[in-house]
């Protein structure tokens, strides 16, 4: 079997030329693992691939970690989280954008970001294919790093930003909340969702990849709450949340994004060190089933908060 690369619109790219049933060689996996740290964003198409096998080629790319919420795992398969849509959770994950009713949309993020330790990556599959919408989208946040002017890119050293955990979308300072309506059963507090409140975790704006060297813009919408004593760079705060929405304006540039219309056999994986994500969401009542792998991070790229005597 020889490996096969096509590039996608503007990252990524589909890998091919391998049968996902038939033994992966150790080269094999190992060119696997490099077309990861070089491309960020990789397609697969066209896997008979059931939930063993899943999870086998995802511990090609390292550790996997379980979901720490139990409802949100596989019975059978405690390495997969599970993520539905068209079920009973869709209350919780309605809400209303232009009028509009939608289930399990979510702004661009990069997973566990809160927690200063975001895991490594991800493989996501599809198990049941929405009938219309449902798209997942990823952006390469290097290449978004690689386009900034230089003295934007000279003006983010040595600069920190602050991520504060909420699961209320309107208390997202950076999210675009035009034409926002949360939905009736929407949670309040994290508790609701299961989830601890989470002290504030603390990134350089520029991290530098502990695999690759690439230097990732560490700025993404969800979450993003504000430069960290921004006096010291000689900025007001009101000047350091305008220079985070320049800087969240350029991430959502296109040139930098790749939105995948879910096919029967497919997979993606993603770099959660370098790529963000997205999911479009689907109407009320659609079916969509995605399984997905994590792959654990095993380095703490940013700090909390609390360490340092709390928020």
């Amino acid at each position: 079997m020889s490996l096969r690369t096509r590039h996608l619109e503007n990252v990524g790219v589909e890998v091919s030329g391998f049968d996902i049933n038939r033994p992966i060689t150790a080269g094999m996996k190992a060119e696997l693992a490099s077309l990861w740290n070089e491309h960020a964003i990789l397609v697969f198409r066209g896997q008979d691939i059931d939930a063993a096998k899943q999870i086998e080629f995802s511990r090609i790319f390292g550790t996997l970690e379980k979901h720490p919420l139990e409802t949100k795992r596989s019975s059978e398969y405690p390495e997969l989280f599970v993520l539905e849509n068209g079920g009973d959770g869709d209350r919780f994950q309605t809400a209303f954008y232009d009028g509009e009713e939608i289930v399990g949309r979510l702004d661009w993020h990069m997973d566990l970001h809160y927690t200063a330790r975001p895991n490594r990556g991800a493989l996501l599959r599809a198990v049941h294919i929405a009938e219309e919408d449902g798209e997942t989208g990823f952006g390469d946040l290097a290449k978004a790093y690689d386009a900034l002017d230089p003295e934007t890119q000279r003006r983010l050293e040595g600069l920190e930003v602050a991520y504060r955990f909420t699961v209320q979308r309107r208390e997202m300072r950076f999210v675009d909340l035009a034409g926002y309506e949360p939905g009736p059963h929407s949670p309040k507090k994290p508790a609701d969702m299961g989830f601890p409140d989470f002290p504030d975790a603390i990134y350089p704006a520029v991290v530098t990849h502990r695999v690759s060297g690439r230097k990732v813009l560490e700025v993404v919408e969800q979450f993003l709450h504000r430069v960290v004593d921004p006096e010291k760079a000689g900025m007001s705060d009101d000047e350091a949340d305008d220079l985070l929405r320049r800087l969240v304006a350029h991430t959502r540039k296109p040139d930098f994004h790749y939105f995948h219309d879910w096919r029967p056999g497919d997979m993606v994986l993603w770099d959660n060190w370098r790529a963000m994500h997205c999911t479009m969401g689907t109407r009320p009542g659609v079916r969509r089933l995605i399984n997905r792998t994590t792959i654990e991070g095993d380095v703490t790229l940013g700090r909390q908060l609390a360490a340092a005597g709390g928020r």
